[in-house]
C-alpha cells in the first residue's frame, strides 16, 4: 500500500528526523487495520513487570504465554506490539515481520517501597530493539517523582541512541510521586504539563492517560477561566492535551487503564477520537478477557478510529 496523503503529513511534523526512523514511523502508520488513516491501536503488554503475572494473567491464563499476545496484536490487526526484552524475544522468529514490534526498555514493579521517588530500571537496550527488528522503543517518565530528573537523563541518552539508528522513539509519561495524589495525576493541568514534556524531550509518540476535569494548580486554575479553556468534557480535555502537544504536530495516545466494562470503555475511545487523538495503546482491557471477546472490542475500537462513530452509538443504542 503507497504511504497516503494523511500518513505524510505526519512524518513532515518529524523535521529531523532520518528516513530510517521516518520509515520505521511509516511501518506502524501504515500497518493493520487503520493502516493509513493517521491514527493507531497498540497492544501493550509490560503489565507483568509492573503488576506481576497473577494480576496480569490469571483472569485469562492464555496471557502467561507470550505468544499469545503477538497473536492477538496481528489477529486483531492492529498497528504494533509493544512488550518488554523477554516478551518480544519469546516470540521473535515465529512472528518475524508479522507486526511492528516495540521494545519497552525500561520498567518497574510493585514491590518497590518509594513512593515519593518511583523510578524504573533499565531492562532492554537499543541494540536488543535492533536485534529483535524493532520500530521503535518505549520509555516512561515519571513527571512529579523526586527520581524525573535522573529518568529523563536516561530517557535522552536512549532515544538519542535510538533516533541515531533510525528507530522511533515512543515516551509514556504518567506523572506520579512526589507530592502528587493518585486523583491528581490526571488531573488536566498535570496531564497536559506531562505531554508536552514528553514532546520537548523528543518523542515521536506520546502515551498518557486520559486526563480528568479537575485542576491541581491554583495559578493554572486561574489561566484556564482566564482564558476560557474548554475541559468540561473528555473531548475537550483531548483537545486541549493535543494542543499541548506541539498543537497536533506529536502523535498522542492514550492508555486503556484498569480493565473496565466494554460500554465504558467504547464510550471513552469515542471521547477520545472526537477530541482528536490519534488513538490509543490499551493492554488489560483487552488480554485480561478472552480472546473473542478481546477481537470483538477491539474492532469496536478500530471502527471508532475508522470514523464509525454513528454507527457504534447506535449499535449500543439498539442493544
Amino acid at each position: 500500500m503507497a504511504i497516503t496523503n494523511e500518513v505524510k503529513k505526519i512524518l513532515d511534523y518529524y523535521e529531523s528526523d532520518n528516513p530510517g526512523t521516518k520509515s520505521n514511523l511509516a511501518r506502524i502508520l501504515m500497518h493493520g487495520k487503520l493502516a493509513g488513516t493517521g491514527k493507531m491501536v497498540i497492544l501493550p503488554v509490560d503489565q507483568g513487570f509492573e503488576h506481576g503475572p497473577v494480576c496480569s494473567f490469571a483472569s485469562n491464563p492464555h496471557g502467561y504465554d507470550p505468544h499469545y499476545h503477538y497473536k492477538l496484536a496481528i489477529d486483531a490487526g492492529l498497528n504494533a506490539y509493544a512488550a518488554p526484552l523477554g516478551m518480544l524475544e519469546a516470540g521473535a522468529y515465529s512472528f518475524a515481520g508479522a507486526i511492528p514490534t516495540i521494545l519497552k526498555v525500561n520498567s518497574s514493579n510493585s514491590l518497590a517501597r518509594d513512593k515519593k521517588s518511583p523510578s524504573q530500571a533499565i531492562t532492554g537496550s537499543v541494540n536488543d530493539a535492533l536485534r529483535l527488528g524493532c520500530s521503535a522503543i518505549g520509555f516512561t517518565i515519571y513527571p512529579g517523582s523526586d527520581s524525573q530528573f535522573e529518568m529523563m537523563g536516561q530517557m535522552r541518552e536512549i532515544a538519542e541512541e535510538a533516533k541515531a539508528v533510525g528507530l522511533a522513539v515512543v515516551i509514556w509519561s504518567y506523572p506520579r510521586g512526589g507530592d502528587l495524589s493518585k486523583e491528581s495525576e490526571t488531573a488536566i493541568d498535570i496531564s497536559s504539563y506531562a505531554a508536552h514534556i514528553a514532546a520537548l524531550a523528543g518523542a515521536h509518540i506520546i502515551k498518557i492517560k486520559p486526563p480528568k476535569a479537575a485542576i491541581l494548580r491554583e495559578p493554572e486554575r486561574k489561566l484556564y477561566e482566564k482564558n476560557n479553556i474548554p475541559i468540561s468534557t473528555l473531548s475537550d480535555r483531548v483537545r486541549h492535551l493535543m494542543q499541548s502537544s506541539f498543537n497536533g504536530r506529536r502523535i498522542v495516545l492514550f492508555s486503556g487503564g484498569d480493565a473496565k466494562g466494554v460500554e465504558g470503555l467504547m464510550e471513552e475511545i469515542h471521547s477520545l477520537y472526537k477530541g482528536g487523538a490519534n488513538g490509543s495503546i490499551i493492554g488489560r482491557n483487552t488480554f485480561q478477557r478472552s480472546r473473542d471477546e478481546a477481537m470483538l472490542m477491539l474492532d469496536q475500537i478500530i471502527n471508532i478510529y475508522k470514523g464509525n462513530s454513528i454507527k457504534y452509538l447506535c449499535q449500543q443504542k439498539s442493544t
